[in-house]
């Protein structure tokens, strides 16, 4: 490599509280890196620098994944830094080989490959063999990609980078809470305060002008886990559950049946909520999530638990034909020996609404059902950034099917009440005491003793 090259190269000055990121990755010394810092702290710019240089020491595939194909494509691709500088331009053009704009591909001279990718699309890197990743705004990630990837990075000793700000405690504080306890990770946690990037005065003038509240500050640049997702429909009903201990053991209880709620999807993930109701709780015992699979696979699913079924609950959409078949999802699902009850057919807000006014009423366990309290605690609004508001209706991410679900379950719940009469209740209670004969008169019993 040249000087001129070499120069080119090092145009990128990484300022003080990045150096440490920097000197971790050039190192080897961690192959598992995480870093949350504030808003416009740079982190896009660092990551990307460092991807740079790691593939022109390692010949390999490098990949560079970001929550959607979009936001890769207006992040990096097509963006231009605060300095004036395309993020592109970073690499020498004497190191380019080819640009593939299509796929947002770029191959260097010693024969590594850059990439650009959205996790929302992991199928595509089937077969691949990358050996070093960054996965942007972490937070938002379906955390299924790198799930798929790690046994690929593990083999080829390859490292991966995790940059972030806070959005909840989701599946990054997850990972932050093992990596700052692991000595195998570099970990880095930074608010304003340590990176002094923005004055104090600047997000004070911000929170005063209404660009962004008091709330999203504490997250965005203090890098706060505790205050939850702003524009969040479920965050705070969930922490309040937790204090009430709504959220912990929900053992099943084989004396009462089962109900199952859908959300079915046909190229994104279908959930399953299993539930009981018993009085006027709702007792939700396990969920099960799979994506691309027929309707034979979940009913194959439903036969391999040891519950006994009530209701199946499904979208009133499970009325629509199937292309394929000609037939219903209805119709074929009761091939497949389900009777399927259709969830009543209401306006997204007004299942929103369902769903506070029945979470007093409603435990859920821990274990069997992480996921979905995940999902919950990160449902939220899609946020307008030009405009700088939340709109009116839901973000659709991994999150947004379960919630899909827990939406339909609520909903449903009039339909699952048991609608026992009094003299049902009568009948049960002395059936309980006396045993399955004791409503009969005694002359037609035979369970009495024989004097």
């Amino acid at each position: 490599m040249n000087v001129e090259t070499q120069i080119r190269l090092d145009k990128f000055k990484p300022r003080s509280y990045q150096l440490p990121l920097c000197k971790a990755l050039e190192s080897g010394k961690y192959k598992r890196l995480l870093s949350i810092w504030p808003r416009r702290a740079g982190k896009d710019v660092v990551s990307f620098n460092l991807m740079i240089r790691a593939a022109l020491k390692k010949i390999g595939v490098y990949y560079y994944i970001f929550p959607t194909y979009s936001q890769a494509r207006k992040v990096i691709w097509d963006s231009i830094t605060s300095s004036g500088s395309r993020f592109l331009d970073y690499i020498p053009k004497e190191l380019i080989v080819n640009t593939n704009s299509t796929e947002m591909k770029i191959t260097l001279t010693n024969g590594s490959l850059i990439q650009l990718i959205g996790s929302d699309n992991i199928d595509s890197l089937m077969g691949t063999n990358p050996v070093g990743i960054v996965f942007s705004e972490y937070a938002l990630q379906d955390p299924t990609a790198y799930q798929y990837l790690r046994p690929i990075l593990l083999a080829n000793d390859g490292w991966s980078l995790f940059v972030s700000t806070p959005r909840g405690k989701n599946h990054l504080w997850e990972l932050y809470n093992i990596a700052k306890e692991s000595d195998n990770w570099f970990c880095s946690k930074l608010s304003i305060n340590e990176t002094g990037h923005i004055s104090l005065f600047e997000i004070e003038k911000e929170i005063a002008e209404g660009l962004i509240s008091q709330d999203l500050a504490y997250q965005e640049y203090f890098t706060s886990f505790d205050l939850g997702i702003e524009g969040s429909y479920y965050s705070h009903y969930i922490d309040k559950m937790k204090l009430k201990g709504q959220i912990g053991i929900v053992p099943w209880e084989p004396s009462f049946k089962v109900h199952v709620c859908f959300d079915l999807g046909v190229r994104d993930s279908t959930v399953i909520i299993f539930y009981q109701v018993i009085g006027m709780t709702v007792r939700i015992i396990d969920c099960y999530e799979n994506s691309k699979q027929g309707l034979e696979h979940y009913v194959k699913v439903l036969e391999s638990k040891p519950y006994s079924y009530a209701k199946y609950m499904f979208p009133h959409d499970i009325k629509v034909m199937e292309l394929g078949s000609g037939i219903t999802r209805i119709e074929k699902l009761r091939q497949l020996g389900i009777r399927a009850t259709v969830v009543d057919d209401v306006s997204v807000v007004d299942g929103i609404e369902a769903v506070r006014s029945s979470f007093s009423r409603i435990w859920i366990d821990e274990k069997n059902c992480a996921k979905l309290i995940k999902a919950l605690e990160n449902y939220r609004q899609e946020f307008d950034v030009k405009k700088k508001v939340y709109k009116t209706h839901p973000l659709h991410d991994w999150s947004s099917h379960f919630a899909d679900c827990m939406r339909y379950l609520c909903i449903s719940l009039p339909k699952t009440r048991d609608g026992a009469s009094a003299e049902d209740i009568d009948r049960r209670y002395n059936e309980a005491c006396g045993g399955p004969q004791s409503n009969l008169p005694n002359i037609f019993r035979t369970d009495l003793p024989p004097y």
